[in-house]
C-alpha cells in the first residue's frame, strides 16, 4: 500500500508539465541533483515492474542477470540494461525501443479502451493534469509504446494472458 501510495504521487508530479523524464543529457552538476530526485526512483521503479510483467519474471531476471555479468565492476547506462534485455529476448522484441520512449519522455499516456461489439481499439495520448501556462508545451508528438496485457473470457487468470504492444497512438 506504500508503495502504491509513493507511485500514485510521482504520478501525480510526472502528470504536470513542469516534469521531466527519467533520463536526459545534463551539463551540470546541478542538472545532475536535479535528476535524482524521488520521481525518477519511484516512476523507474516502476517502468522496471512493467517490463518484468511484460517480459515475464524468468526473461527479466535472466536480462538483469546477463547485465550484471556484462558490467560488474564497470560503469554502466541505461542502454545497457535494454541491449541485455535485447539479448534474452532474441529480437522478438526491441526492449531498448519501447523503454526509450518511457524514459526520455516527460509524463505518461492516458490509454483509452473503446468496445464495440467483438472489436476492441486503443487510443493513448499524453495525460496532463493540470496544464500549466508558464511551462507548457506541446506534447502532441509524444508516442509511448506501451505493452498491454489482456484476458479474454476463453481464459482463466492464471494461464491465458495475451498481449499488445501499443507503439502507435491507435490501435485495435
Amino acid at each position: 500500500e506504500d508503495f502504491l501510495n509513493l507511485i500514485f504521487k510521482a504520478m501525480m508530479k510526472d502528470s504536470l508539465n513542469s516534469s521531466h523524464p527519467v533520463s536526459s543529457a545534463v551539463q551540470s552538476s546541478e542538472q545532475i541533483e536535479e535528476m535524482f530526485d524521488a520521481l525518477s526512483y519511484i516512476k523507474g521503479a516502476s517502468l522496471l515492474l512493467m517490463l518484468k510483467h511484460y517480459l515475464t519474471k524468468d526473461v527479466f531476471q535472466a536480462g538483469i542477470e546477463v547485465y550484471l555479468h556484462n558490467h560488474n565492476y564497470r560503469t554502466a547506462q541505461s542502454d545497457d540494461l535494454w541491449d541485455s534485455m535485447n539479448e534474452i529476448t532474441n529480437g522478438t522484441l526491441d526492449v531498448k525501443k519501447m523503454m526509450k520512449t518511457w524514459i526520455v519522455h516527460k509524463g505518461f499516456p492516458l490509454v483509452t479502451v473503446v468496445r464495440k461489439g467483438k472489436i476492441i481499439s486503443v487510443q493513448q495520448e499524453k495525460f496532463l493534469y493540470r496544464v500549466e501556462p508558464e511551462n507548457w508545451t506541446s506534447d502532441a508528438s509524444y508516442l509511448w509504446h506501451i505493452p498491454l496485457t489482456y484476458i479474454t473470457n476463453r481464459c482463466n487468470f492464471t494461464h491465458c494472458t495475451n498481449a499488445y504492444l501499443l507503439d502507435q497512438k491507435s490501435g485495435m
